[in-house]
């Protein structure tokens, strides 16, 4: 019998070998594909009890497939919560994490620079009463003077996307605590690998894990985590009402038996196979695309008449914030401004390597002009707070060499400016 050593795992071994690697089936050396709608049982007392939460086992693939929780259960891992929900997209996923939470007549704070998508959804939560306070950046100082008896949680991501600044998770968590509200942090663009918010305070972590987690742009998906940290009493969060008996795990007990479950946003076992595989590749790709996104960044500042937004830059005011949190690094994405639409659209279209499209966290270099498209929707306000300006070009840093990036971003701004 093999003994194993209690050891502690750095993070690339722990994606591979970490403790939810759980049971094989066969000795597979990969998460299987559960593909079925539906799971057989001995008897029907045995159903019943599955069914009901009363016996471990599966039922159905709405509510769980062997595929989706070995993806779950790797998440939760990375993120050190005590569980995680998979979703069928990220959107789903905050989706799902709010409506969880919230009642009509509820309000939340979230910040205006989020991903377009986002700002929409808080636009459609309006006709069912739960209103959504604005600010410019989540910050102790921004949030205070809008907090009420109702406001009941706070959302924000941690690097925003794609205005870049980052969110001081000790400092807000704190505060909000006080007053008995949850820190939401979305961390799709910073990843476990840069940083676990919950470590720091957050209360829950939603990511779209069609992004970097995935890495390879063939699933949409999103992921719930949990820190079960927070205090979800009946008394202010009445929904809540019967779960307090699952104590720390109240928040995921409603989530899987309540709006996540009957809504049917599910996440497909093949997308989940998808994201385990990827997931395995987070660090090693994660580490070249930031130091990839540095280098292109130092090149952008020193280009007259383009200025650039990335928070790994001493120029960043977040700098500070991103050695503090995410280790020196600042992430995989940057943007620049180049003076002008025409500009922007002349470069993009002088580009040869990086794809024009509307995904991140792709092993390709990506680019796109954010004002004409996920943009398309904001107001004025949003576009500026989310620092979108009709010269705006988001650039998501993929695993290309870095000298190969830099030569084509530097030819495609001499041919434009030939072109002028």
């Amino acid at each position: 019998m093999k003994l194993l050593r209690v050891i502690t795992l750095n993070f690339n071994t722990t994606l591979l070998h970490g403790k939810t690697k759980g049971k094989t089936f066969l000795g597979e050396t990969t998460t299987p594909i559960f593909q079925v709608n539906a799971f057989s049982h001995e008897s029907p007392e045995k159903l019943e009890r599955v069914f009901n939460n009363k016996a471990p086992g599966y039922a159905y693939s709405r509510i769980g497939n062997p595929t989706i929780t070995a993806f779950e259960n790797k998440i939760a891992e990375l993120e050190h919560g005590i569980g995680a929900v998979a979703c069928s997209s990220g959107m789903a996923a905050i989706t799902m994490t709010l409506l969880n939470i919230l009642f009509s007549g509820d309000e939340v704070i979230a910040a205006s620079g989020l991903f377009g998508g986002t700002i929409d959804l808080f636009g459609d939560l309006s006709p069912f009463g739960i209103t959504t306070r604005f600010v410019n950046h989540i910050s102790v100082e921004n949030i205070e003077p809008l907090i009420t008896d109702k406001t009941k949680a706070v959302f924000g991501e941690l690097i925003g996307n794609p205005a870049l600044d980052i969110v001081d998770i000790e400092k807000v968590s704190a505060y909000l605590h006080e007053k008995g509200i949850p820190l939401i942090i979305d961390s799709t663009t910073a990843t476990p690998y840069l940083v676990n918010p919950l470590d720091h305070g957050a209360d829950i972590v939603v990511h779209s894990s069609s992004k970097y987690i995935n890495g390879s742009g063939t699933a949409i998906s999103g992921i719930i985590a949990d820190s079960g940290k927070f205090n979800w009493s009946a008394e202010r969060y009445p929904s809540f009402s019967g779960y307090e008996k699952f104590g720390r795990f109240a928040f995921l007990s409603k989530l899987r038996n309540g709006i996540w479950r009957n809504i049917g946003a599910c996440l497909s076992p093949f997308n989940a196979y998808l994201n385990s595989i990827g997931l395995e590749t987070l660090g090693l790709r994660m580490e070249k695309a930031c130091n990839t996104a540095k280098q292109l960044a130092e090149f952008f500042e020193s280009v007259d008449g383009v200025t650039v937004n990335y928070p790994g830059l001493p120029s960043s005011p977040y700098y500070e914030l991103a050695n503090k949190y995410l280790g020196g690094k600042g992430g995989a994405i940057l943007t620049i401004r180049t003076g002008s639409k025409e500009n922007a659209y002349k470069l993009i279209n002088a580009l040869q390597i990086p794809l024009i499209a509307t995904n991140i966290g792709d092993v390709r270099t990506l680019v796109i002009h954010p004002y004409s498209t996920i943009y398309a929707h904001a107001n004025h306000e949003q576009k500026v707070n989310a620092g979108v300006f009709e010269d705006t070009i988001r650039i998501s840093v993929g695993i290309e060499d870095a000298e190969d990036l830099i030569g084509d971003f530097k030819q495609a701004i001499d041919k434009t400016r030939s072109e002028n």
